[in-house]
């Protein structure tokens, strides 16, 4: 932004926008419409652009003004709910929340941390989402949400990944399926992918399977999809085929009556992460609710197949151990890993 651009100029521009008047826009504004039409003038002269075409009776946008309005809106809400929540929270321990995880995160950890963070701080509101791994990440960038806990998806320089804890990759069905009662230890060659049942692209677990070598002849040949585990458990329970899940989803209420097989040779796992944006700090509402997580999972026994990473899921972590520019990583070391 030009460094004459103030956020004074933003307000300003917005409320001449919203109200196609000046008159009424200095109402609202508690200012002189001299003052306005001058603000407005010397926003246009530092960004080299006409922003209204002015009549006597009516005030319009230019074209690029129309297209610059929803941006100047994110920034000043950006601002303004950054502004208020460390108000609130430094007068009567208040503030607001904006998390996304995914599901089995939710159940496993956040739920339980949720509500030991709400009787310490009833005044500071939650708001939590399941969102698919692809949202995630742009929810973070554009500031729809404060921090994720969920797999990586693209791996963006513009966030910082820390990993909190991984889990192994393994066959979710039903436990009268052949895959359910072989006795040794199932292979990725003993998958059958007329069986299948595969998630659609805009997911983590899709991302992460479809690059490797194990797991790519079974979306070769796909047939059936999902998009999220919700809609998966319904499909298995009609008999005759699987799906590959990590084992913290697997460990779910929805496949609570279903077999989970770790798969070997080679072992496959994911990370799950501490999404933040880079060299952004995390408000204070935020880093106590983290402190309720750390101790969640410290006191939580693990599903088997699921390992602790780390010492400390809290923010500042985020601008510690930073794996953005290293997708790839965990895949291969994980594909290398003796079998267990």
């Amino acid at each position: 932004m030009n460094r004459n651009v103030s956020l004074r100029h933003l307000r300003c521009f917005v409320a001449v926008a919203e109200a196609g008047s000046f008159t009424v826009a200095a109402s609202r504004l508690f200012l002189t419409q001299s003052s306005l039409t001058a603000t407005i003038q010397q926003f246009e002269e530092a960004v080299g652009l006409k922003l209204f075409d002015r009549t006597t009776r009516h005030v319009a946008m230019t074209h690029e003004a129309e297209r610059f309005k929803a941006e100047a809106d994110r920034i000043l809400s950006q601002f303004d709910n950054a502004i208020g929540d460390l108000e609130a929270f430094s007068q009567g321990r208040q503030g607001r929340i904006r998390v996304a995880a995914a599901a089995s995160v939710i159940e496993h950890f956040l739920a339980d941390a949720m509500s030991a963070f709400r009787q310490a701080y009833p005044n500071i509101s939650v708001s939590m989402r399941d969102a698919p791994a692809q949202l995630v990440e742009s929810k973070l960038l554009t500031g729809e949400i404060d921090f994720a806990i969920t797999s990586r998806h693209k791996g963006l320089d513009e966030l910082a990944y820390t990993p909190l804890f991984s889990d192994r990759y393994g066959v979710v069905c039903a436990h009268d399926h052949p895959l359910a009662r072989v006795r040794r230890r199932l292979r990725w060659s003993d998958l059958d992918p007329r069986e299948f049942i595969g998630f659609s692209a805009d997911t983590g677990i899709s991302t992460f399977l479809r690059g490797l070598e194990p797991a790519r002849h079974l979306f070769d040949a796909l047939q059936d999809e999902v998009s999220s585990t919700t809609s998966l458990s319904p499909l298995l329970r009609i008999g005759g085929r699987y799906a590959i899940l990590p084992a913290l989803s697997a460990n779910t209420r929805d496949f609570s009556e279903f077999a989970f097989r770790e798969l070997v040779q080679p072992g496959l796992e994911r990370e799950i992460c501490l999404i933040t944006r880079r060299l952004r700090s995390l408000s204070p509402s935020s880093e106590k609710f983290l402190e309720f997580l750390q101790r969640t999972i410290a006191g939580k026994a693990l599903p088997p197949g699921v390992s602790v990473l780390g010492e400390r899921p809290a923010g500042r972590a985020a601008r510690g151990r930073d794996t953005a520019r290293k997708p790839a990583r965990t895949a291969r070391a994980a594909a290398t890993r003796p079998a267990r």
